[in-house]
């Protein structure tokens, strides 16, 4: 998980606060043809290729399309939108792509490779949150209508990636004769950000919907595109999405028409048990809570010992630390979640075994040794704060015979610390850069968080090469099984306790067709009509 996610996750908190004060439950009565979403808004802008927080991802998505989507809530699979067909080629090196030759901007100039070849340039050369999708990417048109995309590695995961409404294809004429640039010092050279951010932009996306006015702190407003291209038109007259806190969400849906809420705890979804008038989901997140004992004895002796590792799985309690989340939560049987290609079933969840624990614990011989279980003490993700489940989680292994110490911290402090790869005994939190199996391949010995926790490279070699060969596997059915394996391993041998997927509450009106969660849009409000 990037950096931007756990800054957006704080910088939250201190956004709701001030929205509560500026926007009060409203009575209001929705015309039949405006859709209302009410969000607690993270977002900084609508420059498809500078955004990157969720809000950002349900509007762009509206505004500006993408080579692949998806389907309802189902991020198993990329479907083409502007792709009429396509291969891997090259060992998942290169991919070639034909366009759809009907698609047109809202200001009817024709989609081809040259708008695609520019927007993603602009994304990469920009260098803001979302570069990093395409890192190591080439791109260049063969042809109006044909792209190829060719990578260093494998990248088996690029299909996923570019379902992301960060890649969303921009009228590269217009875009260019407002200031913008894919140039490679376009980080300091583009100027096309603030007009991007205003309704005169209209014409630079294809999606379903235009920009009709825009606040970050209050309100965004779509309009249909009355020259979409695709066989869907737009279902309403006005989408609405509004920055509300969750307890005025709570009362605006019981209230609304054509509404729908994203932010509800699952404590609050409760109370909307039996109200007819209401769809109410609740579903496991995308977000995995999990632990980590680092692996460098030069960290930590303790916490590096496989003995004292096998006594943490064996003594969690993963039920009564489940019990945290309220209803909808799972425990999360391994690091990819359930959504997802590759993902373990739940008959695979580990199961506390406390004579196994505390067997484990004795060959350590290291039970008495202090441990500091490091959080982020100013954070809460769908309802379940982090220090409630540090206190679960040390409960636990002290009823076993760890000696653990509780260590908050605000996150910025903690994430220095566990960047560093200098945190002993960490919980810690994902959730997907990309809605792909191949965004967890980060946990290998050797890589990104494999280092955070002190897992160098060469440390369990057959992990290591079966990670190596997920990332060339392009059939899907190989795929499912690799990852599944790979996860498998990680449970037995790797320094990681996966722990739980919270709840994610999706609330909508049933006078609504298609509201469903999406955890790539929060809310694909493309794919709604009235019923």
């Amino acid at each position: 998980m990037r950096r931007w996610k756990w800054l957006a996750l704080v910088a939250a908190a201190g956004v709701l606060a001030s929205a509560a004060a500026a926007f009060g439950a409203t009575a209001h009565s929705t015309a039949g043809s405006t859709l209302v979403v009410d969000n607690s808004f993270t977002i900084k802008t609508s420059d498809p290729q500078r955004a990157f927080d969720p809000t950002g991802s349900l509007i762009d998505r509206a505004l500006y399309d993408t080579l692949f989507t998806y389907k309802g809530g189902d991020l198993s699979n990329p479907i083409p939108l502007l792709v009429s067909s396509w291969k891997a080629s090259n060992g998942a090196k290169t991919f070639t792509f034909q366009l759809k030759k009907n698609v047109h901007f809202a200001d009817g100039t024709p989609l081809t490779s040259k708008d695609v070849v520019f927007s993603f340039e602009r994304l990469v050369n920009i260098k803001g949150n979302p570069a990093f999708l395409l890192a190591g990417v080439t791109v260049k048109a063969t042809g109006p209508y044909t792209v190829v995309m060719t990578s260093t590695t494998p990248d088996t995961e690029l299909p996923a990636i570019l379902a992301n409404p960060s890649t969303g294809i921009v009228n590269s004429k217009l875009v260019m004769a407002h200031g913008g640039t894919d140039a490679a010092n376009a980080s300091t050279a583009d100027k096309a950000e603030n007009w991007l951010n205003t309704p005169a932009s209209a014409g630079a996306g294809s999606g379903p919907y235009v920009l009709k006015s825009y606040s970050t702190t209050s309100q965004i407003v779509l309009a249909p595109n009355t020259k979409y291209w695709g066989p869907k038109k737009p279902a309403f007259s006005t989408v609405v999405v509004r920055n509300m806190i969750a307890t005025t969400q709570l009362i605006n849906v019981q209230r609304g028409t054509h509404e729908i809420a994203i932010d509800l705890s699952a404590d609050q979804a409760q109370t909307l048990k039996g109200n007819k008038k209401l769809n109410v989901s609740l579903q496991p997140s995308t977000w995995v809570f999990w632990l980590f004992a680092n692996n460098d004895p030069k960290v930590s002796t303790v916490t590096s010992n496989e003995q004292w590792q096998q006594a943490v799985r064996y003594g969690l309690d993963y039920k009564s630390i489940l019990s945290v989340a309220g209803p909808g939560a799972i425990q999360a049987p391994g690091l990819i979640p359930s959504m997802f290609l590759g993902s373990l079933p739940q008959k695979d969840d580990a199961v506390q075994n406390v004579a196994k624990a505390k067997a484990a614990l004795a060959a350590s011989g290291l039970g008495g040794q202090q441990v500091t279980l490091q959080y982020p003490s100013d954070l809460t993700i769908n309802g379940v704060p982090f220090t409630t489940m540090a206190e679960k989680v040390q409960a636990n292994l002290q009823a076993i015979g760890f000696n653990i110490q509780l260590s908050g911290s605000p996150t910025s402090n903690w994430l220095t610390t566990y960047r560093n790869g200098q945190m002993a005994f960490g919980l810690s939190l994902w959730g997907p850069d990309y809605p792909d199996p191949a965004d967890y391949l980060t946990f290998a010995p050797g890589q990104l968080v494999g280092l955070r926790a002190g897992w160098a490279k060469g440390a369990d070699p057959a992990i290591e090469k079966l990670a190596a060969k997920a990332l060339v596997t392009t059939n899907a059915a190989q795929r499912k099984a690799i990852y599944q394996q790979y996860q498998h391993d990680l449970n037995e041998s790797g320094p990681y306790f996966p722990l739980m997927q919270p709840t994610q509450v999706f609330v909508s009106t049933s006078d609504l067709k298609g509201a469903v969660y999406n955890a790539e849009y929060d809310v694909d409000v493309t794919q709604i009509s009235p019923k």
